[in-house]
């Protein structure tokens, strides 16, 4: 897996926008039933992004999707940049924010393997969804520590290993409905008939391997990398980094109606990791 392919692969399908349908000739409106979509199905997020004390700190938020949570964080007073590996996401987040008058200081496509900042510029990294995405996680994790300041903070949703949705979802129920569907012979359309397709192309138990199939069943049966994490991996991608909280948000493990189940605290699909980096020489 190369940086190259991920790109491609969010570049034409630019995170969300697939959940509510593409943006026809009004941009604003397109936001406006974006944000809707988010923050109702996914209503934790701004309550975790109300916790943190983003006023006058330099912010960089690494991996933007379409802009919601950077629009969030600019109207809680951060002095915010924003980074992407694609020029999708980028143009869009741009266009966003010049409608509705946000101020920013820098937006650029990049890479979080290769920052264009200076080290010790940030008091806060933010990356929703985004580095368990990232293949060459020590490479983007040291980045990160070089460009934050001393006691400044990383803030990280990754997906939880320890969760419902991928201890019964992915793990059983996904593989085993796949299993019979293929053995069936019945052709479906759509995400599942996309998932038959990949696995009638490298045989259907090497597809059913979960070092296959979990890159392909989180962000669509497309998606060319995704790593799920426990404490213990947290620790390990992150070795320059020591975890000051974490905790589990998002009931979440389709086809199971989950939702409403209080049980997020322990099975949630979202693992939000605060860290700091360990003091540097």
């Amino acid at each position: 897996m190369n940086e190259k392919e991920i790109r491609e692969f969010w570049n034409a399908h630019p995170c969300g926008e697939a959940q509510v349908g593409g943006i026809k000739n009004d941009h604003e409106e397109f936001f406006n039933r974006y944000d809707a979509f988010r923050y109702t199905e996914e209503k934790h997020i701004l309550k975790c992004l109300d916790a943190v004390n983003f006023k006058d700190k330099r912010v960089l938020e690494i991996g933007l999707g379409l802009g919601a949570d950077s629009e969030q964080i600019i109207r809680r007073d951060a002095i915010w940049s924003g980074i992407d590996l694609t020029p999708e996401s980028v143009s869009r987040v741009a266009k966003r924010l010049s409608l509705r008058k946000l101020p920013y200081e820098r937006l650029e496509v990049g890479s979080v393997c290769d920052l264009p900042f200076d080290q010790n510029t940030f008091d806060i990294v933010f990356a929703h969804g985004v580095l368990m995405c990232v293949p060459e996680i020590d490479k983007a994790q040291s980045e990160i520590a070089r460009v934050l300041k001393p006691g400044g903070e990383l803030i990280a949703m990754l997906y939880a290993k320890r969760s419902l949705n991928y201890l019964v979802s992915i793990y059983v129920l996904r593989r085993l409905g796949l299993m019979l569907l293929y053995l069936s012979g019945i052709k479906p359309k759509g995400i599942i008939g996309q998932h038959l397709e990949n696995a009638r192309k490298i045989g259907l138990f090497r597809y059913l391997r979960m070092e296959n199939f979990i890159h392909r069943n989180t962000d669509g049966p497309l998606n060319p990398y995704i790593k799920v994490h426990d404490l213990d991996e947290v620790r390990k991608d992150f070795r320059d980094f020591r975890i000051v909280k974490i905790h589990k948000e998002f009931m979440h493990a389709p086809p199971l109606p989950v939702s409403r189940l209080p049980l997020a605290h322990l099975l949630g699909w979202h693992l939000w990791v605060h860290m700091e980096p360990l003091k540097k020489a």
